[in-house]
Formats: structure tokens, C-alpha cells, sequence
């Protein structure tokens, strides 16, 4: 089976049998090298076989801060990841490498499967989300419950936007909690990058809930950063 590419450029957020995700995030420098190295990806694995040792999609988003990628992968289980890199993943990096230089890969978490949704609206089949929000909050004490603590705190926020500024532009929410206990990844996807920027702005003057987020117990920082859908792959018939 070789690799296909989505129409839709997204995962299946709710994909069965997903019990592990490995999130990383790549460095190109510029809107024309992010591209680039998409293409590359896209290159590299649609001219392989799909390597059935667990993995059920691999997708690719582009910073919209011109510089980064985030890549976003599906498996059945941790040890499948490590069983790719032995195996897989240094002849698809060379190939990227050399198609585009200088590539810096800062950054690879693992996650469980997802931890807690929301969703506010359904999308159309083939629906592309116009950005997708990455919010990560990083935690010490790993193990003392502030994590799933902080989760629920964040959905209670959002329940409360749900009543008071109801349309803003929010599809749906999803929560990953790291294997080494100390971040949450929330995965959000928004009808466009302005109307989450306008939410953000609308929130300026923090609500009770959301004070209660920012200023939650074990919470060390927290960073948001915006993405475009680019690129889905999984297993072809």
C-alpha cells in the first residue's frame, strides 16, 4: 500500500484505534521553503510503501508565522513510532533534507489519544478549518492532577463563550496530554484565522473562567501558535 494525500489536508481527530500522537515542529525560515518542504514531505512518501507498523495517518500544517511546520501523527501505540524510526524514517529525512536544506527540527512530544473535546459546530464533509489553533501549557508537578484539572477548567471557559458570544467562530476543541506528565496540547480548529484573532481580542478583558485558566495551580507558561491545514496522509486501499 502506498501513501495518499486527503483532499481535506486533515486527520480524523476521532480516528479509532489511535492510542498514541507524536507532535513535532519543524524550522524552514520562510513562506516559500515552508512550501517547499511540504512538498517534499508529500514527495517522499507518496514514492514509498506505507509502513504498516502502526501508523494510521501522518498529517502536516504551516505556521502562519511563515517559518514553522507542525506535524501531527497517529498510532496505534507508542512502541510503533520507535519501531518507524528504526526502520522508516532516516531515508524519508534524507530525501527531505535534501530537497530543501537546513531544515531544524526543534521539538518532538508524545501524546496519549485524545484526553477530552468539545466540538461547537459540524463541519461539511470535505470542510477545511481556515486555521488551526495549537495551544500548548506546559505544568510541573507531573502526576498532581493540574493537568486534567487545567482541561476542565478550559472547557468551563469555553462553555461560558458558548452563552455569551455564541458564532465566534470556533469549531471544536481537543485535548492531548503528554506521556512524560507535564503538558497539555489543545488542537483547535477555527473558521479562519481573523475570527480567531477577533475572539482573542473580545477576550482582552478576562472573564472569571478564564483568569482561572491563566492563573491555574502548576501552570509554568503557555504559548498559542496558528496553523493552516497543508497536508493529511494514510494508508491507501
Amino acid at each position: 500500500m502506498n501513501a495518499v494525500a486527503h483532499p481535506d489536508a486533515r486527520p480524523d481527530l476521532h480516528r479509532p484505534g489511535v492510542g498514541a500522537v507524536l507532535v513535532s515542529t519543524w524550522r524552514v525560515g520562510t513562506p516559500e521553503r515552508q512550501r517547499a518542504a511540504v512538498e517534499a514531505v508529500r514527495t517522499a512518501w507518496e514514492s514509498r510503501e506505507w509502513p504498516d507498523l502502526g501508523l494510521l495517518s501522518y498529517s502536516v500544517l504551516i505556521g502562519t508565522d511563515g517559518d514553522t511546520l507542525l506535524h501531527y501523527s497517529q498510532w496505534t501505540e507508542q512502541q510503533a513510532y520507535d519501531d518507524f524510526v528504526r526502520t522508516y524514517r532516516d531515508d524519508r529525512n534524507a530525501e527531505i533534507d535534501a530537497a530543501v536544506p537546513g531544515i531544524e527540527r526543534v521539538e518532538l512530544r508524545r501524546y496519549g489519544p485524545i484526553h477530552r473535546s468539545t466540538v461547537r459546530r459540524a463541519t461539511a464533509t470535505g470542510e477545511l478549518p481556515g486555521v488551526v489553533v495549537v495551544a500548548e501549557a506546559d505544568f510541573e508537578g507531573a502526576g498532581a492532577g493540574h493537568r486534567e484539572e487545567w482541561v476542565d477548567a478550559v472547557l468551563t471557559a469555553l462553555d461560558e463563550d458558548a452563552a455569551t458570544r455564541p458564532g465566534s467562530g470556533g469549531i471544536g476543541a481537543h485535548f492531548h496530554l503528554t506521556v512524560e506528565g507535564d503538558r497539555v496540547l489543545n488542537y483547535a480548529e477555527w473558521e479562519s484565522e481573523r475570527a480567531h484573532e477577533e475572539w482573542s481580542a473580545d477576550g482582552a478583558r478576562l472573564s472569571e473562567a478564564w483568569k482561572r485558566v491563566h492563573h491555574h495551580p502548576g501552570l509554568v507558561r503557555s504559548r498559542v501558535r496558528r496553523y493552516a491545514p497543508a497536508l493529511s496522509l494514510s494508508a491507501g486501499a
